[in-house]
């Protein structure tokens, strides 16, 4: 059997209040009875020691059993609910007016006898000689003759014949009264719990609804729908209200992430439709002359079939670079590269760098500069992957900075750490193709600009060193890219020196 909350909480609740009715119920009537009982102990108090002061239940020889019999047979024809007893001094019993056989005690426990001499506050329950366990309550005196006692007068205040006549009788009217208010005061609580339950579930009904929708829909719906209402304060009481809150920011989170994952799908189909394209045009032309070379075979020239030969090994080469590259681009977004840090000279580095380029810039006929402050620390990064990044800009600059421009590097303090900047004098980046540079390749003047792949990587690797690149805004024509390194710390926690003199810029191709 299913239920829903409202209803599992309406049947504790009816449960809780059924048991609490009951115990209410049994102390309400327990309660009468102790009271019914102090009342009738309290006006009877005085009757067994009245007995004592007054009847005359012994000689010089002792008790006289006849008066013994027939005075406490007049008492209890009086009072039929009384029953009195002549008790021993040590509670054996020794005379009363029960008929035969119905005695189940021979002593009574004087205990309580005692403190009921002694004055202790009522009600006090002591043995009842006609059960073999019942106690009730009675009323008690010492017996003394010529100063002596002798024994003591027992007298059961609610005897047998009171027992069998309320067997008998009907519930008392009050007692009727009480049982019926606790019963209605538990159906009248019952319906304002119930009515309770539901008004409080009700916000909760409708989160789950909201839920449930959300759950069918299998998206989560546009982050505009989802404008929430003031959340409660840290300290609000309510935990539903809190509940719906959590609930509404957990959804706005999921639509923001799902507009990522969605921007980054598109991306990544962006990304896939440009290298392919990029794929498609070497790819292209390699195939061309390699069966221009296959069909034109006996015809061609050697330096002909050189030049075809040239041609198609440089579009190969593009081939494996372009491919080189996606496998880097996989390897850092998928998290299998982690940078190995280590101090060195960003200026050495640099050197390197342009070592590597200074063909490719002498035929196109570009300048390779560098602006470097003396004195710099060494920083610490993973060698390898800062001379990929330097590489991939040098060389996103190189081929879109036109004939007679120049290509320059900066190095520069920047409080704790090194700033890179490499700038060129080309063309630039519209301001249109500025959003989202660094994650999904772009072109300039209708062309594809070939570093976007390169562009990325760098992003990624800076991002692995906690660092992140920049486009920089300049005054004059070309695009300038930076990005900042920390600073190698020595034992003091300060940064590393390798020399304490000033150190001249490395000397570079131009």
């Amino acid at each position: 059997m299913r239920l829903t909350l409202t209803q599992r909480l309406s049947l504790v609740f009816a449960g809780l209040l059924l048991v609490c009715s009951g115990t209410s119920a049994w102390m309400q009537v327990r309660s009468n009875r102790m009271h019914e009982l102090e009342v009738v102990q309290g006006l009877s108090r005085d009757l067994a020691e009245s007995i004592a002061r007054d009847a005359q239940l012994t000689d010089a020889n002792g008790l006289m059993p006849g008066a013994v019999r027939k005075l406490f047979s007049q008492l209890m024809v009086v009072n039929p609910s009384v029953e009195v007893y002549l008790l021993e001094p040590d509670g054996r019993i020794a005379g009363h007016a029960a008929p035969e056989g119905r005695l189940r005690r021979d002593r009574i426990d004087l205990a309580p006898v005692r403190r009921m001499i002694d004055g202790a506050p009522l009600p006090i329950l002591a043995d009842d000689p006609r059960s073999n366990v019942g106690r009730k309550v009675f009323s008690a005196a010492p017996l003394r003759v010529h100063g002596r006692d002798v024994g003591f007068i027992y007298v059961v205040l609610l005897g047998e014949a009171h027992d069998l006549v309320a067997a008998q009788g009907s519930t008392n009217a009050v007692l009727t009264t009480a049982l019926w208010s606790i019963a209605m005061v538990a159906l009248l609580c019952l319906a304002a719990g119930l009515v309770a339950f539901t008004l409080i579930t009700r916000p909760l009904r409708r989160l789950t609804e909201t839920v449930r929708h959300f759950d069918m829909t299998g998206a989560p719906p546009p982050l505009p729908a989802l404008a929430p209402p003031s959340p409660p304060t840290p300290d609000s009481r309510d935990e539903i209200a809190v509940l719906g809150a959590a609930y509404r920011q957990m959804v706005a989170r999921i639509g923001e992430q799902w507009q990522v994952l969605s921007r980054q799908d598109q991306e990544r189909r962006e990304l896939i439709a440009n290298v392919s394209h990029d794929l498609r045009t070497p790819l292209s032309s390699l195939h061309g002359y390699l069966e221009t070379l296959l069909l034109k075979d006996a015809t061609l020239q050697p330096a002909e079939r050189r030049r075809y030969l040239g041609i198609a090994l440089d579009q190969s080469r593009k081939v494996g670079a372009l491919a080189q590259s996606l496998f880097e681009l996989a390897r850092l977004e998928y998290g299998f590269v982690q940078p190995e840090a280590e101090p060195f000279a960003m200026a050495d580095l640099v050197q390197d760098v342009f070592q590597k380029f200074e063909l490719a810039a002498q035929e196109r006929q570009v300048a390779l500069q560098a602006d470097i402050a003396p004195q710099l620390p060494p920083v610490h990064a993973d060698l390898g992957l800062v001379e990929r990044v330097l590489t991939n800009l040098l060389d996103n600059a190189l081929r879109h900075t036109p004939p007679g421009g120049t290509v320059t590097v900066v190095l520069a303090r920047e409080g704790d750490a090194l700033a890179v900047q490499v700038q060129d004098t080309g063309p630039g980046i519209a301001a249109e193709l500025r959003e989202g540079l660094f994650e999904r390749p772009f072109t300039v003047g209708g062309s594809r600009r070939g570093g976007g792949l390169g562009l990325r990587i760098a992003h990624r690797i800076l991002a692995l060193h906690g660092s992140r690149i920049a486009l920089v805004e300049m005054q004059t024509p070309g695009a300038a890219f930076r990005f900042t390194l920390p600073w190698a710390a020595g034992p003091t926690g300060r940064p590393l020196h390798i020399e304490e003199r000033d150190v001249a810029p490395p000397a570079l191709p131009r």
